[in-house]
């Protein structure tokens, strides 16, 4: 027990311990969700008024593919330069900027329409590029703050939340986009979400700050916050680049950590899951089981809400289990393990033609997949203290190296095969790695100290 002189105790201190504390962190927590899922709205909005603008500007299937993949090649390329702008210029800042710049390109792709022939192949390409480039700070950033807001007995719940914004996004602004392409035209569902974003990031410099800085948080707060781990201090002044040393000498440090390497490891398999629900699971549903697109359509959100329902479950799961006096390791690791095991379920499809049965199956298989989503949580853990931000980034870069390798694998095993069956063990195998990675070959889970 620690014994405290009381000449030593300031007076912002001694009344932190009387007054009930404020719940900030909570408030901070709803900011992150809200930008979130505008984050994953943006990004969708290319897909919602794609029809519309493609008949409308004259382009092919194989010009909407090369522009749809323009943000996955910029997100994962920009990932390290984000980590360092906010491991150097704090997340406050940088996100703001990042939020303004990825719904300022937004918007401007919507004025596509005014340029003619295969130059608006160049500027959809150059402006999607832009946006994917812009948002590449955004994870790393909800990775930092919840390392910085939240103790680690709630860290888990605060990083299953943000990332169910994913889910929660598409229920909400799908419908929205939809509502104003069809009635407004395509070139307003770019301006609505553009324009919102930028409302967002006003509001954003509003309500974000460093914990030990807000204006409505109260010492007690910051004692339990800072008694549970939370990082209360990382973008105050003077707390940057304090490890002294150079970006790429930091990213070797990772990649040269078993357990920062086992965490990747997982990271990419879990996105790979994620990836295949994302793309290739309509034409699934359509080409080997026989759906009409209407119905596929419909069918296809199911996962979507059942890997929202997971998400925070896993969340609540770990939590619990740490409040509850299990080690750190145990309680992250259980719940990503037993969901992976849980997404493995999708390859008993391949021995059944029964679509209820079917969508039960891929419906189990995401829950599973959103119970053992909580790498945020566990690179909020374990990242070097001085460079959460670039830690979070080179993290979620390997991650979304998956967004890039899984259509194309998936693509090459249905044309070789004509069948689907398998792709579904491919991702499945893809579960099972995850599971072993975390078992194997991540060990304990601690917060990774830098060489000096």
């Amino acid at each position: 027990m620690n014994i405290v002189n009381a000449s030593q105790t300031t007076p912002a201190a001694s009344m932190g311990k009387l007054l009930k504390k404020t719940n900030v962190r909570w408030t901070i927590l709803c900011m992150l969700f809200v930008v979130t899922s505008i984050n994953y709205a943006d990004r969708a909005v290319l897909a919602i008024a794609g029809p519309a603008l493609s008949k409308e500007v004259g382009l092919t299937p194989a010009e909407m593919g090369l522009i749809f993949s323009a943000f996955g090649w910029a997100y994962v390329v920009g990932q390290l330069p984000g980590g360092w702008l906010l491991d150097r210029f704090g997340s406050k800042l940088v996100y703001a900027l990042s939020i303004f710049f990825w719904s300022l390109f937004t918007i401007l792709q919507g004025l596509t329409g005014f340029v003619t022939g295969g130059a608006v192949v160049i500027v959809l390409f150059a402006l999607r590029f832009l946006v994917g480039l812009a948002e590449a700070p955004s994870f790393p950033g909800n990775s930092r703050i919840v390392a910085a807001w939240f103790p680690s007995h709630e860290r888990a719940t605060a990083s299953a939340i943000f990332n169910a914004a994913q889910y929660f996004a598409t229920v909400i602004f799908a419908p929205v986009m939809g509502y104003i392409t069809h009635y407004f035209g395509w070139h307003w569902a770019f301006g609505f979400m553009g324009g919102l974003g930028i409302v967002i990031a006003g509001i954003w410099l509003k309500v974000i700050y460093n914990p030990s800085e807000h204006p409505r948080i109260n010492q007690a707060e910051i004692d339990y916050i800072s008694s549970g781990g939370g990082l209360v201090n990382m973008d105050s002044p003077g707390k940057k680049d304090t490890a002294g040393g150079s970006q790429m000498g930091y990213v070797r440090q990772l990649f040269s950590n078993r357990m920062m390497v086992g965490i990747f490891i997982g990271q990419f398999c879990i996105n790979a899951i994620t990836y295949f629900f994302l793309t290739w699971f309509p034409v699934y549903l359509v080409q080997q089981r026989g759906m009409s697109i209407l119905n596929a359509g419909i069918v296809a959100s199911i996962p979507a809400i059942c890997g929202f329902a997971g998400g925070i479950l896993g969340g609540i799961i770990s939590d619990t289990m740490l409040k509850r006096g299990f080690t750190l390791t145990v309680a992250r690791k259980t719940p990503i393990v037993l969901g992976m095991l849980l997404s493995m379920t999708m390859i008993a499809c391949n021995y059944t033609d029964i679509q209820s049965v079917i969508i039960f199956l891929m419906a189990l298989a995401f829950f599973g997949k959103g119970i053992g989503a909580l790498g945020w949580a566990v690179i909020s853990d374990c990242a070097p203290k001085e460079i959460t931000g670039l830690a979070g980034a080179v993290f979620n870069m390997c991650g979304n190296i998956a967004s890039i390798t899984t259509p194309i694998v998936i693509g090459y095993i249905v044309q070789a095969s004509g069948s689907f069956n398998g792709a579904l063990v491919f991702v499945g195998a893809n579960a099972l790695v995850a599971a072993i990675s975390y078992l194997v070959v991540v060990g304990d889970i601690k917060r990774m100290v830098l060489r000096t």
